[in-house]
């Protein structure tokens, strides 16, 4: 599977922001999906995940109450609305998916896409 992200931009702090990332194929719901950030200096890191039917998601703790993914299987797209951004959110977030079990780990994501920056500044 092929992966577009997009929506990332520059928004003050307590402003929102939706991504999304279209991916190609028919077989988009037997992947679950996640969302990564990576900022300058620091390694790439763990956002939020969601299952292949949409039933079941986690998230940071860092983002926990403040982002949301989800998922329309009928457009072969995932979502991750951003609300009270930080600007510790600052970074390059990028998506990803893998086929069969769930999983939060970044080493497990076969599939990537191209990363789209978002900016919050104070």
């Amino acid at each position: 599977v092929q992966l577009q992200a997009s929506g990332g931009g520059l928004v003050q702090a307590g402003g929102s922001l939706r991504l999304s990332c279209a991916a190609s194929g028919r077989t988009f719901s037997s992947y679950v999906m996640g969302w990564f950030r990576q900022a300058p200096g620091k390694e790439r890191e763990f956002v939020a995940a969601i299952s292949r039917s949409g039933d079941s998601t986690n998230y940071a703790d860092s983002v926990k109450g403040r982002f949301t993914i989800s998922r329309d299987n009928t457009k072969n797209t995932v979502y991750l609305q951003m609300n009270s951004l930080k600007p510790e959110d600052t970074a390059i977030y990028y998506c990803a998916a893998k086929p069969g079990v769930y999983s939060l780990k970044s080493g497990s994501y076969g599939n990537w896409g191209q990363g789209t920056q978002v900016t919050v500044s104070s």
